[in-house]
């Protein structure tokens, strides 16, 4: 699961992105200083794995993860190739979703490369350059699909239904918010930029971050986000340098200080494993506690799969409590003693907070 933090530059992108992973991306106060995309990995925060550590006292505990991509500043012009835009247009393409970092405060010590703070605009310029980089792939998907239909004439629809979807892209709309074919599931290929899932992480100052819906700029991110069917996170990226570097009670007290519940980047993080139909099951024992990530609806053999291969071609069983159920007994041995404990066969569907364990034979 990887995701790409895209952005004008000097918007926050890269001080976020070495908050979320500590990876120490150099971050300076001018354009393209991230010229080859950073890449990190964030634990995803999971208070059951917490507890199963608590209850097990295992010699490693090991949470899911997220792959953040932190990636150069886009300009105006990017996918003309304006401002090295065609590479930075590239290492989207190879992200599964896309952080959109955008800046709502004022700073006359930072320079915005538009020369002022205008969200809604920073966030049109953006989505503009994805949808324009989607229009040269689609024009070349439907010369390709004509050619091939003199052949076989099942290429005539896909040459119509990217030329519906070309006429779109052309009124400047991004490919997520095209009705007339689902383009993601008919042509799974495509990897068009527009069409990647977005959250908007609102980058507000520390006064902001307190209460984001007293700033302006946060709720004109919020209106556009909503029109688009997108989540918005409010973060700052300064203080989200600062929770990084504590642990524990230091973190939450900080936190409290601040008046807030979590930090921005555990509801990002939360949100993007989410927005991608991602869930966890879990495994505990004395040597390991673990979160496992997969898709929503997967069966219980290719989760165990997720573990080793020889869990899913020898699948035999799956022994499985919900964790509401084990924290309820307090032990495994008093649950299994009242029945919660259920045998799953190849069929069943493993379901978020899952504790599991697989049985079996290769």
């Amino acid at each position: 699961m990887k995701l790409g933090i895209v952005g004008l530059p000097n918007v926050g992108k890269s001080t976020l992105f070495n908050a979320i992973t500590n990876a120490g991306a150099e971050s300076a106060n001018y354009p393209f200083c991230t010229i080859d995309p950073n890449v990190g990995m964030v634990a995803v925060p999971d208070v059951r794995l917490d507890r199963l550590s608590e209850m097990y006292h295992p010699k490693k505990t090991t949470p899911a993860v997220i792959e953040f991509v932190d990636i150069a500043g886009l300009v105006k012009g990017a996918s003309r190739g304006e401002g090295l835009g065609n590479k930075f247009l590239g290492n989207i393409r190879m992200t599964d979703a896309i952080v959109h970092v955008v800046r709502c405060f004022d700073d006359d010590n930072v320079i915005h490369v538009e020369g002022s703070t205008d969200p809604v605009r920073d966030m049109d310029a953006i989505d503009l350059e994805l949808v324009m980089a989607d229009l040269e792939m689609v024009e070349r998907r439907i010369d390709k699909a004509k050619k091939a239909a003199k052949g076989d004439k099942k290429f005539l629809q896909e040459a119509a239904d990217f030329e519906g979807l070309r006429d779109w892209l052309n009124d400047g709309r991004s490919a997520r918010s095209y009705t007339e074919v689902d383009i993601g599931a008919e042509y799974p290929d495509c990897e068009l930029l527009s069409l990647k899932p977005v959250i908007y992480a609102a980058n507000l100052d520390e006064d902001g971050f307190s209460d984001p819906a007293s700033v302006d700029y946060y709720r004109q991110v919020a209106e556009r986000a909503k029109e688009q069917g997108a989540q918005v996170i409010p973060v700052c990226a300064k203080l989200e340098a600062e929770i990084a570097q504590l642990d524990g009670e230091e973190k939450q007290m900080f936190l409290d200080d601040l008046g807030v519940a979590e930090s921005g980047l555990d509801r990002l993080v939360k949100a993007s494993y989410t927005l991608l139909g991602l869930i966890s099951y879990l495994t505990s024992g004395e040597d390991e506690c673990r979160a496992w990530t997969i898709t929503r609806g997967t069966k219980a053999p290719q989760a165990a799969g997720k573990i080793h291969s020889d869990f899913e071609r020898g699948f035999i069983r799956a022994e499985v409590v919900s964790y509401d159920d084990l924290m309820a007994c307090g032990t495994m041995a008093a649950a299994r003693e009242k029945g919660l404990i259920r045998s799953e066969g190849k069929e069943y569907v493993v379901q978020d907070g899952d504790i599991i364990l697989f049985r079996f034979n290769v």
